[in-house]
C-alpha cells in the first residue's frame, strides 16, 4: 500500500509537482484572462504593458522585452503591432542607435492598466486566499529557488 508521502516509483513525486504547478498556473491565468477579456487584452499583451510601465519613459527594445516576458511569445513583433494599433504603446527609434526601436507605454496604456490594477489584484487574491500569507511567502520563496532567484538571506535548508 502506498502512502501520501512516498511516491510509488522514482520520479513520480517530481511528475506530480510538475503537473500540479502546470494546473495551478493554468487556473491562475484563467482567472486573470476573465478580468482582461472585457478590456480586449490577452494575458501576454497585459504582461507587455506591465513590463513597459515598469520600464518608464525610456521603454525597452524588443529583445529586452522578450527576456522579461512571463511566457515567451515567439511572435512578439505582432503582439507589439496589436498594442500599437490599439494606441496602448508607441515605438520610437533610439537616438543613439538608429537600428534599435524602443517600445514605450502610452498614456492610454497607462490608463488601461490603472483600470485593471484593482480587478487583477482581486483576482489574484481570490485565487490564492486559500493559502494564507505564511504559505504564500513560503511558496514564493520555493518558486524563486526553483527559478534560481533565491532572495538574499533566504534560509538554505529543507525545512517546510
Amino acid at each position: 500500500m502506498r502512502t501520501k508521502d512516498k511516491p510509488a516509483r522514482p520520479g513520480q513525486l517530481e511528475e506530480q509537482v510538475y503537473a500540479a504547478l502546470a494546473r495551478a498556473s493554468e487556473g491562475l491565468t484563467a482567472a486573470v484572462v476573465e478580468v482582461l477579456r472585457p478590456a480586449g487584452l490577452s494575458a501576454p499583451q497585459y504582461n507587455v504593458l506591465r513590463i513597459l510601465r515598469g520600464a518608464g519613459p525610456a521603454g525597452l527594445r524588443c529583445t529586452d522585452l522578450r527576456e522579461r516576458l512571463i511566457n515567451r511569445d515567439p511572435d512578439i513583433t505582432r503582439l507589439l503591432d496589436r498594442l500599437e494599433t490599439a494606441g496602448w504603446i508607441a515605438r520610437q527609434r533610439s537616438r543613439t542607435d538608429r537600428r534599435a526601436v524602443h517600445s514605450v507605454i502610452t498614456p492610454a496604456g497607462l490608463d488601461l492598466l490603472a483600470q485593471l490594477d484593482t480587478p487583477v489584484r482581486e483576482a489574484h487574491a481570490a485565487e490564492l486566499a486559500v493559502l494564507g500569507e505564511k504559505r504564500l511567502r513560503k511558496l514564493l520563496e520555493t518558486l524563486q529557488r526553483l527559478l534560481g532567484e533565491v532572495p538574499h538571506g533566504a534560509a538554505d535548508d529543507d525545512e517546510v
